[in-house]
């Protein structure tokens, strides 16, 4: 049986700023957005969640939510810094760990050598080691599948963590939200209530066929889920499969000729951090994507083997066709890209480090 960890840092961004600046600590801050008001929140403390702001939010309605918010620029590089001392230390435990992002991952710990095996003890012992070695708390969580490792890291948090044993399995699925399962956002969790499903044990009652035919492959997955299923392993050797950017506008614009003054940066920094990440892997499509001055968005893409310039102009194009008359706060570009098993098998396809990117 898996032995799986799931280790979430604590508001990651904002402890970092907190640890490094002292005079932030105990008051609502949040990293990202913008003092113009215009951008978008990466994360913030507990503080601040305290009146309700989340990440993803704009800046706009979280200092509506809380007028003292203090917005802080986001350090990057520090982030990713912190995160490889935090990655070695998960690789002093096992050598299966699947990152998430810059502040959690699964580790596999079924055959760890450490504390006679208890994974209960290794995640201690990490939370420790993650605490002195940067100054930062995280939580975790215990079981012996992902979805409810992941689950349990938030049952405890901030700085705790929480164990699921194989035998908890069936009551906790029971009255667990289906809005907890990792994969149903709020869209999913409201097309599944209306349906009358709120809770894992509503959807074993419910016909799986039904489920199947209204969900498609999603109602399979949520099927499995909702038994305490889940066979997925730790996946190492995990591929990006995209590189964007986008901006912000400090002012909302609205013609095609406005856009375009935009897109000359955006390519450019584009091509940058393709060059730098992903120089080795195939293109397989290019993204435009808009957001409304309502902050609903929009995205056009289109299969392309090489990078386009002229692509790009023309996706925004058909974009900007589905305006309607809004202003636009928001523009980005990226490009979709090939697993590294088809750019192994196509040896005569162009990469991008062929391309130079031409733009």
């Amino acid at each position: 049986m898996q032995k799986i960890i799931h280790v979430d840092m604590d508001c990651f961004f904002a402890a970092v700023e907190m640890r490094d600046f002292p005079e932030l600590r105990g008051k609502p801050i949040a990293v990202g957005g913008r003092s113009d008001r215009r951008g978008v929140i990466s994360t913030c403390n507990y503080e601040a969640r305290k009146f309700g702001v989340r990440s993803a939010m704009a800046s706009a309605y979280a200092l509506k939510l809380c007028p003292d918010l203090i917005l802080v620029p986001g350090r990057m590089q520090v982030y990713k810094d912190i995160s490889k001392q935090i990655r070695a230390i998960f690789a002093k435990y096992t050598n299966l760990i699947e990152p998430l992002s810059l502040d959690e991952a699964y580790l596999d710990v079924t055959n760890s050598p450490h504390f006679q095996g208890s994974a209960t003890r290794i995640a201690e012992a990490i939370r420790q080691d993650i605490l002195q070695e940067t100054g930062l708390t995280a939580s975790a969580g215990i079981a012996s599948i992902k979805f409810l490792a992941k689950i349990a890291s938030d049952l405890n948090k901030p700085n705790g963590q929480y164990v699921i044993r194989p035998e908890m399995i069936e009551e906790f699925v029971k009255t667990l939200p289906l809005i907890k399962i990792p994969g149903v956002g709020k869209v999913t969790a409201k097309k599944l209530a209306d349906i009358g499903l709120h809770t894992c044990s509503d959807v074993q009652a419910y016909s799986d066929a039904a489920l199947v035919e209204r969900f498609g492959k999603f109602g399979t997955v949520l099927i499995e889920r909702a038994k305490g299923i889940d066979p997925r392993g730790i996946s190492v050797n995990r591929e990006r499969k995209s590189v964007g950017v986008e901006t912000t506008l400090a002012k909302d614009i609205h013609t095609l000729e406005q856009c375009r003054a935009v897109m000359p940066q955006l390519i450019q920094e584009l091509a940058a951090r393709v060059n730098r990440s992903a120089k080795d892997r195939l293109i397989h499509k290019q993204v435009v994507k808009l957001k409304f001055d309502d902050f609903k968005q929009t995205t056009i893409e289109l299969r392309s083997d090489e990078v386009s310039v002229n692509l790009f102009y023309q996706l925004l194009e058909q974009a900007l066709e589905r305006q309607q008359g809004r202003g636009i706060r928001l523009l980005g570009v990226a490009v979709g890209l090939a697993s590294k098993q088809v750019a192994n098998d196509e040896a005569n396809a162009v990469n991008t480090s062929q391309l130079d990117l031409g733009f």
